[in-house]
């Protein structure tokens, strides 16, 4: 992420990763219990499926038959051990799934004009700057941050489209707590699918600019986005950390 006057509190993020929710291991070392990757969960037409680590490699489970997540394709969090037989090529591993979690993944939404702040929000919001807040795969993923007056409170994050007529890679963050904007720092994981934006070959990897209102003003930060060739595009409806919508 290339950010303009992007600035976050450092605060303690030790409570980020909760239970896993599919979990195929015993094992509670500290090794299997962080995160491995950050992954597209993609189901395959046959019942199988695989998970895209980035823009070119695919990792390909060999002790879970079917996605956790059913026909949905999903932004997930996985832990996985390297399978010991021999890989098929570099851009495609055989891995052992220890556990995933799934995270909240959207679409954007078209600009309202002068309804945004009424449909959409505009209550403040930090974008962290970690190795989860990433362009690739044609999703764009954030760590966010804000205040929660009770963990079982739905807080609205929506990409909004179209804010800019001079430039349709601009994108703003909107956010909606509902009145909850008191109480303790809280962190959550939500992705959005930027994969049917229309584009010409020539224009990618894109540009993309995001804008959102933080605690200290409006801030900006630029990402580098590869789209996904034109097939088997889904949309997931799950939820992960603080309650998103």
């Amino acid at each position: 992420m290339n950010s303009k006057n992007l600035i976050l509190p450092i605060l303690s993020l030790g409570a980020l990763f909760m239970l896993p929710a599919c979990s195929d291991t015993d094992d509670n070392s500290l090794n299997t219990l962080r995160p491995t990757a950050l992954v597209t969960v993609c189901p395959n037409t046959d019942g199988t499926f695989m998970m895209q680590l980035d823009n070119t490699t695919q990792l390909i489970p060999t002790n879970l038959s079917a996605s956790p997540f059913g026909k949905k394709e999903v932004r997930a969090l996985v832990n996985y051990t390297e399978a010991t037989d021999i890989n098929y090529d570099e851009h495609i591993r055989k891995v052992h799934v220890n556990w995933m979690d799934s995270i909240r993944t959207k679409m954007p939404v078209a600009t309202a004009g002068e309804e945004n702040d009424l449909l959409y929000g505009n209550d403040p919001i930090e974008i962290v700057n970690d190795w989860v807040t990433i362009a690739e795969d044609g999703y764009l993923t954030m760590r966010i941050r804000t205040l929660w007056g009770s963990p079982g409170a739905r807080h609205y994050i929506n990409l909004v489209s179209g804010t800019n007529t001079d430039n349709p890679f601009e994108f703003v963050l909107r956010h909606n707590a509902q009145g909850d904007t008191y109480g303790e720092w809280g962190d959550a994981l939500i992705a959005f699918n930027l994969n049917k934006l229309e584009v010409s070959a020539w224009e990618e990897p894109l540009s993309i600019t995001l804008k959102w209102q933080s605690f200290s003003g409006e801030k900006s930060a630029d990402f580098k986005l590869q789209l996904r060739p034109r097939s088997n595009i889904s949309i997931a409806n799950t939820t992960n950390l603080h309650t998103l919508e």
